[in-house]
């Protein structure tokens, strides 16, 4: 599938696409900031911004790096006695370990990203909770192995709304840290305050954590050097013209699993990618404008791969949960 020149759905602009394409590059640049960049003024960017979080599903929150933190991470398909999907996909989205969840195949399968902060809270659910819900007719639990693509790897990238310069400008001058990613008990009352919005201003920080300004400041930026966090942004796809959302259950011979996962990472439709546990050993989000833009990624540069020996697609109906958020209906 040959890269296309970035659409928007009707009441969405190039505009949109830039600024959520500058929050992708930096969550908690100022509005002061991103409108210098973007040449417009603050005011418009703020409008701007509370369209989208109101009316495109726009949330900008901070996300703790599993894959550098070394903690577990697991995709769950759950399926489902019918008319009971949608009730157990909302249990899931109120557990604190979730941060992704999903309806597909014609409502009888709930898709859910788990973090379990625990051994305890992995028990709970997989080997406690679920199983003994009567409506739930089969678990697949796939342990995610290392991702491809993802993570602070924003798919709104992949379209290249914003100029060489524009980027530059507005990518954070952050040194990385050489130290491990490890976030300490002290942490997480700022983790939490910034779990719920990405974008809370340090005053706000400190009245929710008691810390200083300056404390809260130092503290964030030596996490996001240190990899262990950094700040997320995600949107309805369907205002980027994107409207058509799939996970793909990818079985790459063993040879060519990390060839592949690297270029599936290169592919435009794709929003995530990571090597997997199970009958499958990649999973992978595909974007796509329609199901015959779906059918001609499949067909045509996923089909083409190298190593590629067989592919199951699961179309999602509904997200229930993004990131830490309920997802917004619409």
């Amino acid at each position: 599938m040959q890269s296309k020149s970035p659409t928007t759905s009707p009441g969405f602009d190039g505009l949109d696409l830039r600024l959520l394409s500058a929050l992708a590059l930096d969550g908690r640049a100022s509005f002061s900031r991103i409108a210098a960049v973007l040449g417009v003024s603050d005011q418009t960017v703020a409008r701007r911004y509370r369209r989208l979080c109101a009316e495109g599903g726009l949330r900008v929150v901070l996300m703790r790096d599993a894959h550098r933190l070394g903690e577990d991470q697991w995709m769950l398909r759950v399926r489902c006695a019918p008319d009971s999907a949608p009730a157990i996909g909302e249990a899931l989205a109120k557990r604190s370990d979730t941060y992704w969840v999903g309806l597909a195949s014609g409502g009888t399968e709930v898709l859910c990203l788990t973090r379990p902060r625990s051994p305890l809270d992995h028990d709970d659910l997989l080997l406690g909770r679920l199983p003994r819900t009567p409506s739930v007719v089969e678990i697949r639990a796939h342990q995610l192995l290392h991702r491809f693509y993802g993570g602070a790897q924003s798919w709104v990238s992949k379209l290249d709304a914003l100029t060489a310069a524009e980027t530059e400008a507005l990518r954070p001058r952050r040194a990385p840290d050489p130290a491990p990613a490890r976030i300490t008990p002290q942490d997480g009352p700022l983790l939490a305050a910034l779990e719920r919005d990405g974008r809370a201003t340090y005053p706000e920080v400190q009245r929710a954590t008691g810390l200083t300004e300056s404390a809260a400041k130092r503290r964030l930026t030596a996490l996001l050097a240190s990899g262990a966090v950094f700040v997320d942004s995600e949107c309805d796809p369907g205002i980027l013209g994107r409207p058509v959302a799939a996970i793909l259950w990818i079985t790459a011979a063993p040879a060519t699993l990390h060839s592949v996962g690297e270029a599936l990472a290169g592919h435009t439709p794709i929003a995530h990618a990571s090597a997997a546990t199970g009958p499958c050993n990649i999973i992978a989000t595909a974007l796509a404008e329609s199901t015959a833009d779906l059918y001609a990624y499949l067909s045509g540069p996923l089909g083409r791969l190298e190593g590629v020996q067989h592919v199951e697609t699961t179309v999602f109906l509904r997200r229930i949960k993004q990131l830490t958020y309920p997802a917004p209906m619409r």
